[in-house]
């Protein structure tokens, strides 16, 4: 008989620092700095030194980094986007819930 096991989650458990997401975005530190900044990326820690970034930091700082490039959108314009697309999913999310999507 076989154990089962739940799904791991790598993306929760991967860490990055500051210039690690730097590597793994293809991004200057400014960059992400800014985007800490407009509060599109939510590090652990205060300063840039003693930043951590979680898993999910490293697919949302590539989407926020496309956008800004692909549209020509400042890191400001960048944030607002992220928040409507969050709320897009926050709302697709509830509609699956109900049942309706």
């Amino acid at each position: 008989m076989s154990e089962e096991r739940s799904p791991l989650i790598v993306e929760e458990e991967v860490r990055f620092t500051l210039t690690e997401l730097c590597v793994a975005c293809n991004a200057e530190q400014m960059q992400l700095i800014e985007l800490v900044e407009e509060g599109v990326l939510d590090p652990e820690g205060t300063e840039p030194e003693q930043w951590v970034f979680g898993g999910h930091a490293m697919r949302r700082a590539r989407a926020a980094l496309r956008l800004s490039r692909d549209l020509q959108l400042s890191f400001e314009a960048t944030a607002v986007v992220m928040d409507l697309l969050d709320e897009i999913e926050r709302l697709r999310a509830r509609l699956r819930r109900a049942g309706l999507g």
